[in-house]
């Protein structure tokens, strides 16, 4: 009984390494996109779609746990110590509002994934805001509002569809 509660918790240590590998592939696939949305700094976050199914796939700690592995070898190999404190921000608040409404049950990956989005903007906005001791910056939100809902809602429809897709496999 024990090795086969032990070979379950491998393959689901395995699952979640693939996983974290899909996100970092995600992360370098994005960085190769030449597409100017007009917003400096903005992408599409395909590597986030890889946090929303794991947050419909596994446990809320695992992740989350993904998200911030991701976040910080993404943060270490593509960018620097400027990024990272942006992308943790956004990533930490992302996660957090994400996971409050995943736990309502009735909120949908689309909307979940827009949510995600928005308030990942929000939290670099906030970081941003302190480091640079400039509050005007805030200003920004409303265009980062909207580069989120558009964002989150390709990358939320790309999640469900990966995601309907996943669940008949396991």
């Amino acid at each position: 009984m024990k090795k086969n509660k032990d070979m379950k918790r491998s393959s689901r240590i395995a699952s979640l390494g693939v996983f974290l590998a899909l996100a970092m592939i995600l992360s370098y696939v994005e960085t190769l996109i030449p597409i100017n949305f007009g917003v400096p700094g903005m992408k599409l976050g395909l590597a986030n779609m890889v946090t929303v199914i794991l947050l419909y796939l596994f446990t809320p700690g695992e992740a989350l746990l993904s998200s911030m592995l991701r976040i910080l070898l993404s943060g270490l190999i593509f960018g620097n110590a400027m990024s990272l404190i942006y992308s943790f921000a956004g990533g930490i608040l992302s996660f957090g509002v994400m996971y409050l409404c995943f736990r309502l049950k009735k909120v949908k990956m689309i909307p979940i994934s827009v949510i995600g989005a928005v308030s990942h903007n929000a939290g670099q906005l906030i970081a941003a805001a302190i480091l640079v001791t400039n509050y005007n910056i805030v200003f920004y939100l409303p265009v980062l509002i909207i580069a989120g809902i558009v964002t989150g809602i390709i990358t939320g429809s790309l999640s469900a569809a990966v995601h309907s897709r996943l669940v008949k496999l396991i």
